[in-house]
């Protein structure tokens, strides 16, 4: 059985960050909380996040953060999202393979196995491969 890193962080089936959008300002945030970052508003709605964006800035971690029990190395960025938020997260191939302002996709990866037997999942983003299309000579 697959179980999220976090509860409230984003959806299993499909994979979708869950953040908060504030009805005073209509700023997105993620991840969700209570407290609109930019406006101090209180009323915030659940808002289920793109699954895709472009990528902004990126590294390697080659340590192991405290208490983390997944491997190294790993990709570790910023991919920035439609609504206008970037996203701290963690990338799925070697920083060597990245370009700025690559398109991404959101997916799911296994950290390790907790003492349950249960895979233990987080969120990451991966290089989206864009279908380019000829048409009359020339590319789409």
């Amino acid at each position: 059985m697959a179980v999220p890193v976090n509860d409230g962080l984003f959806t299993m089936e499909p994979p979708r960050l869950v953040g908060g959008r504030c009805e005073a300002c209509g700023e997105y945030h993620f991840p969700r909380l209570t407290t609109c970052p930019y406006c101090s508003g209180d009323a915030i709605a659940e808002a289920l996040l793109s699954e895709r964006g472009t990528l902004w800035g990126w590294t390697a971690v080659t340590a192991a953060p405290p208490g983390y029990r997944g491997e190294v190395p790993f990709g570790f960025g910023v991919v920035e999202l439609p609504e206008g938020l970037r996203v701290i997260t963690r990338l799925s191939h070697p920083v060597d393979d990245f370009t700025f302002g690559m398109p991404m996709q959101l997916r799911l990866a296994t950290l390790h196995t907790n003492d349950d037997g249960d895979e233990v999942v987080t969120y990451e983003f991966t290089p989206r491969r864009v279908r380019v299309v000829e048409h009359g000579g020339g590319r789409r």
